[in-house]
């Protein structure tokens, strides 16, 4: 063995460590820059454990629907914009202003836990919902990415739009705008198909305004006119039918089974608790329902949360389409929930909308993390100055029947203010709130020091 001295081996491995740190430091150096990269998408104005909630404010803007926008601000300049339920009130939302001020938005699920005792169903879910909506938008800019990274991973990089189509009393006339409706780009399709357009046929409706068999031999013309202008392979779904019972509605979807619809809509509207058959409770109404017909039904617009509204529906299995609508049913966080749900018990989501596009975006984060997803309604494809009312969102918002995912921080939306304040209903552009400063809603809350007995009976105060 050839003679090494012990000077020679120790410089050798010293040489040998050397280059093996020098690698290293190269590695950790070339990561350590991948990390800076990665975090230059940061809100450095924003230190998240110092950032609170000042104030919230709305705008009430005028369109088909009203729209009811909030806004709430942070004591470092980054807000978040979120929208009730369309012809809702802000006041859902701002009557929550005094349970939100000086926490820290980035809370999100604990500010919502506390809130949700203040919400229910058809607009009453507003609120809520509006609040989820700017949380996560305030969360998504103070962290640098797209609100749908913060419930999970996207399953789509665009979501498929359907739009509703009024109806007309000339089955020609309504073909023709589902003929355009096709030539937009559109691939999914719904028809108002109300019970009053045959009301004034001979026999055609019985002395409760629904359809009798003439009735539906009419109305069934109507379906016929738009699948011979769409084609049989294009989903068609179906809505607003009149004041239908449990019977009246297994009646109208047994009519409506050749024609292979994706759903019939919130059929039954007698028996509700409340007005409207949108926010179904009797589950065993639509369980009857469903198994008395192979028609598709769907209900749930103005349903909120998953316990309170939609779950007996899927436990139950009485339906085969959920239809919530983000701006009642929670926002992004709950509807996620409740379609995460409803997928693991075999039941579709449709996502109703009827919104601004500050809503529309939220709801379209929401729609790209879910595994099962059938389309998404927009209401406003025929108002021309729609888009106009955001920036950030690529143009046209509704392009050829899809609109595509953010990728941009938070909901990705701006207003622009000076085309909201050429359509706001009434008030101000974001003016001051002060009337709901103090508590409108609250739990249990005793205001201040209160008068009582110690333990020997003495009146004491008690701070």
């Amino acid at each position: 063995m050839p003679y090494c001295n012990e000077k020679q081996v120790s410089r050798r491995k010293l040489m040998a460590r050397t280059a093996a740190l020098a690698s290293f430091f190269k590695f950790t150096e070339t990561r350590a820059g991948a990390q800076s990269g990665a975090q230059a998408g940061f809100n450095r104005n924003s230190a998240p454990s110092q950032l609170r909630i000042t104030d919230m404010r709305a705008v009430l803007v005028a369109s088909n629907y009203d729209y009811p926008i909030i806004r709430i601000d942070t004591n470092q300049g980054v807000y978040g914009l979120g929208e009730a339920r369309d012809a809702g009130r802000e006041g859902t939302a701002l009557v929550l202003k005094p349970h939100l001020a000086g926490r820290n938005p980035l809370s999100i699920e604990p500010i919502l836990d506390s809130l949700r005792i203040f919400s229910n169903h058809q607009r009453m879910g507003g609120g809520y919902s509006a609040v989820d909506m700017a949380l996560h938008d305030i969360a998504g800019k103070v962290y640098g990415v797209p609100a749908w990274r913060l419930i999970g991973s996207k399953y789509r990089d665009r979501i498929r739009i359907y739009c509703d189509t009024t109806e007309s009393k000339d089955p020609g006339i309504y073909a023709e705008r589902f003929k355009r409706r096709k030539q937009m780009g559109f691939t999914f399709f719904k028809m108002d198909l109300g019970t009053r357009l045959v009301a004034d046929k001979p026999d055609a409706v019985n002395d409760r305004r629904v359809a009798t068999q003439k009735g539906l031999e009419y109305m069934c013309e109507y379906i016929q006119a738009v699948r011979d202008a769409i084609g049989w392979e294009a989903p068609l779904a179906a809505d607003h039918f009149g004041p239908l019972t449990v019977n009246d509605s297994i009646r109208y979807a047994r009519a409506f089974e050749k024609y292979n619809l994706a759903w019939a809509e919130d059929m039954i509207q007698v028996g509700h608790l409340g007005p409207g058959g949108d926010a179904p409770k009797d589950w065993r109404g639509y369980k009857e329902l469903k198994e008395a017909t192979t028609t598709p039904i769907a209900t749930g617009e103005s349903l909120f949360g998953l316990e309170e509204g939609f779950k007996d529906l899927i436990d139950h299995r009485a339906i085969d389409v959920i239809h919530p609508d983000p701006l009642t049913a929670g926002g992004i966080r709950e509807t996620r929930r409740i379609a995460d749900y409803a997928s693991m018990n075999g039941v579709e989501t449709a996502i109703h909308f009827a919104g601004s596009p500050v809503g529309c975006m939220a709801s379209v984060h929401m729609a790209a993390t879910l595994k099962d997803m059938l389309a998404m309604e927009n209401h406003a494809v025929d108002i021309p100055w729609w888009g106009d009312l955001a920036a950030g969102p690529s143009k046209p918002i509704v392009n050829s029947g899809y609109i595509s995912v953010p990728d941009a921080p938070g909901l990705g939306v701006e207003l622009n203010e000076d085309v909201v304040k050429q359509h706001i209903r009434k008030g101000g552009y974001f003016s001051p709130t002060p009337q709901y400063d103090d508590y409108i809603l609250d739990r249990f809350r005793t205001g201040g020091p209160y008068p009582h007995l110690d333990e020997n009976g003495k009146p004491v105060v008690r701070q």
